[in-house]
């Protein structure tokens, strides 16, 4: 059997213990709640949404997500709302690294979604996670310039050239882990002149001209509505990144987290995921 094969057999174990997780709460929360319902003046529900209303995929949550993710799960939480009406998805978005330090520390989150697995250990390594984290999408690092390249920056070895002024990630944040790899897998050494807490920062550099290019994600460059160009390079395959979710064990709404990391895992999901430009995990 292939790597690849148990691979793919792996991810899919991971996805259905989490949807059985999921549905096993649900299934609890159903038993214990009363059969009254609620509704908005003047709205209407389906039996399916009463239902899943019901079963306790209801209330607030909390999503603590690395910035990458932050176009495709804004629309990820409208369709998780409107297929389960009651519920609102609230977010923190921020370098992965730090979101973990802080749900570590005790902040109040139900959800976190990370940019890489070695970041997502801090958290599970500490048991703050409710179940086993899921893969549900990977990224690949593109060099971000202006628009239509005004400098022509055509490989990742120009970037070493002093003439350019570069931005990148912060090691410690995921996407600085990946240029660091990914730079190293070239051969390239060069010196950058800032270094960003989170991939959004170092994309918003290159929008405002601070600097002539900047190693983010494909994603950012293709959500950056051209704002900026992507230029692609061969050692971006060798720094692939890895994007895991779980529900976390102090959640106050433990069915919806569970429900909502099961969602983002999903066909439907990854549907939505993939038409942003991210990797089928």
């Amino acid at each position: 059997m292939s790597r690849l094969t148990v691979s793919r057999m792996s991810r899919l174990r991971r996805v259905a213990a989490a949807s059985t997780v999921a549905l096993a709460l649900v299934g609890l929360a159903a038993c214990s709640s009363s059969s009254s319902s609620s509704g908005s003046a003047g709205s209407s529900s389906s039996p399916t949404a009463s239902a899943a209303s019901s079963a306790g995929v209801t209330g607030k949550i909390t999503v603590f997500a690395a910035a990458s993710l932050k176009n495709t799960f804004t629309t990820l939480a409208k369709e998780f709302e409107a297929a389960h009406p009651g519920t609102s998805v609230t977010f923190s978005f921020g370098g992965s690294d730090t979101l973990a330090a802080s749900i570590v520390n005790g902040a109040p989150a139900d959800v976190f979604a990370a940019a890489s697995t070695a970041t997502m250990q801090t958290v599970t390594s500490k048991g703050d996670n409710a179940g086993a984290p899921v893969d549900f999408a990977k990224n690949e690092l593109e060099i971000a310039v202006a628009p239509g390249n005004p400098k022509n920056i055509t490989s990742l070895e120009q970037l070493a050239d002093p003439k350019y002024k570069v931005a990148l990630c912060a090691k410690t944040v995921p996407c600085g882990a990946a240029a660091v790899k990914a730079l190293a897998a070239a051969n390239v050494k060069l010196t950058p002149v800032t270094l960003e807490q989170d991939v959004t920062s170092a994309l918003t550099k290159v929008e405002l001209g601070e600097v002539d290019a900047a190693l983010v994600y494909q994603t950012d460059v293709k959500g950056a509505d051209k704002k900026v160009t992507g230029v692609n390079f061969a050692a971006a395959t060798k720094a692939i990144t890895t994007y895991p979710i779980v529900a976390l064990k102090g959640s106050s709404n433990s069915a919806t987290a569970q429900a909502f990391a099961a969602f983002v895992a999903s066909p439907q999901g990854e549907q939505v995921l993939q038409a942003a430009g991210f990797q089928a995990p």
